[in-house]
């Protein structure tokens, strides 16, 4: 039986005869089902409609559908020892795609910033020996293909190693989560913030929403508690979603602005 990918969010489910009668992250008020209609389609399907790409975004390696699909986020290769651990997932993993990160010394786990971005986690863990899926406990419910590789972890921080901490944030969802990295950017630090934080066009600021299809904002007072949550920490480069949407240089100074001109525009 087929495993099933859902068109709007890329989101994976298990292998059944039929596809789901529904997408619980879709019909969340964070997302949206597609004007058409619920629709999914099979992994073969959608490996014979999209590829996958990888190539460098400001010094880490990351992987991509083209074209795009769903909501179009690329993951990262952040260094951890001698392989990788996954920054955010992607709705499918190929052949080539698994044979290229082999070949740059693999996955040691894989950690996601929310449930907009689980995608094919399950496939991707099994392709490198069943590697640890960290995702925060706060959002079990919305995982749509349970696997035993997934460790719900708890509390504000898990350290994956000496360098590699994820932070739960908060925001966007309850166990919304960002990645510090403390060997990033030659040294002086980088936080890989997804869409926690979203870097603006300008790749100058990061802005914050509770829903981006749906334009509602986030809160200050969960604004507050993000910018606490990284307040502690030594960065200097910011990792947003999609490609290039980073901020290469200053980026703790821009964090701060960011989060001053944000309480300040909804006040």
């Amino acid at each position: 039986m087929p495993l099933w990918t859902c068109e709007t969010c890329g989101a994976q489910f298990p292998d059944t005869g039929n596809p789901p009668a529904s997408c619980r992250i879709c019909e969340d008020e964070r997302q949206y089902v597609n004007w058409k209609g619920q629709a999914f389609l099979t992994r073969d399907a959608l490996a014979e409609r999209h590829r996958l790409v990888w190539h460098d975004d400001l010094g880490l390696t990351g992987i991509a559908l083209e074209p795009s699909f769903a909501i179009g986020q690329r993951a990262l290769l952040v260094p951890d020892g001698g392989g990788y651990v996954m920054w955010d997932c992607i709705p499918l993993a190929t052949p080539e795609a698994v044979a290229h990160v082999k070949s740059l010394g693999g996955l040691t786990g894989i950690a996601i910033s929310h449930p907009h971005y689980y995608g094919a986690l399950a496939d991707w863990s099994e392709a490198f020996g069943g590697v640890p899926v960290y995702l925060h406990a706060d959002d079990r419910q919305w995982v749509t293909r349970p696997h035993p590789s997934i460790v719900h972890w708890t509390g504000d921080q898990h350290r994956i190693s000496d360098d590699v901490l994820l932070l739960r944030t908060g925001g966007h969802f309850a166990g919304a989560t960002m990645l510090h990295d403390a060997r990033g950017a030659d040294g002086k630090g980088a936080l890989l913030t997804g869409d926690i934080a979203q870097v603006t066009m300008d790749r100058r600021f990061v802005s914050f929403m509770y829903s981006y299809p749906n334009y509602m904002p986030l809160n200050a007072a969960a604004v507050r508690r993000i910018a606490a949550a990284v307040a502690p920490l030594a960065f200097d480069r910011i990792y947003g979603a999609w490609w290039s949407r980073n901020i290469a240089g200053g980026a703790k100074a821009a964090f701060a602005a960011s989060v001053e001109r944000y309480i300040a525009a909804i006040a």
